[in-house]
Parts: structure tokens; C-alpha cells; sequence
């Protein structure tokens, strides 16, 4: 696991966190900044994966 998988892991799920918050006071706001944590999130995981697979395609670990 690399870091990016990491921190994208951890922001998705500040961003469900964020969105349920957001839900429970009535927020719109705070659930949209929530889902938008949580694509982010999903996207800096995705390069992690990615780049860890070409990583172990070059160790021909594949």
C-alpha cells in the first residue's frame, strides 16, 4: 500500500463523515463538500492503485 491509497482512503471517509454530518444539521453545503471529499478521495486512491500496479508490472510481479 503506498501513500496515496492511504490519504485517498482516509479522505473518502472524512468525506462520508462530512456528508452524514451535513445531513443530520440540515446542511447542504457540508453534505456537497462531503461528497466532493469522498471523489476526491476515490480519484487519489485510484492513482495510488494505478501506480502501484505499474510499479509491480516493472518487477514483473504482475
Amino acid at each position: 500500500m503506498n501513500k496515496d491509497q492511504v490519504k485517498g482512503t482516509l479522505k473518502n471517509a472524512a468525506g462520508k463523515v462530512q456528508q452524514k454530518v451535513g445531513k443530520a444539521i440540515g446542511s447542504d453545503k457540508q453534505q456537497a463538500k462531503g461528497i466532493a471529499k469522498q471523489i476526491e478521495g476515490k480519484v487519489q486512491k485510484s492513482v495510488g492503485d494505478t501506480n502501484l500496479n505499474i510499479k509491480n508490472l516493472a518487477k514483473g510481479q504482475w
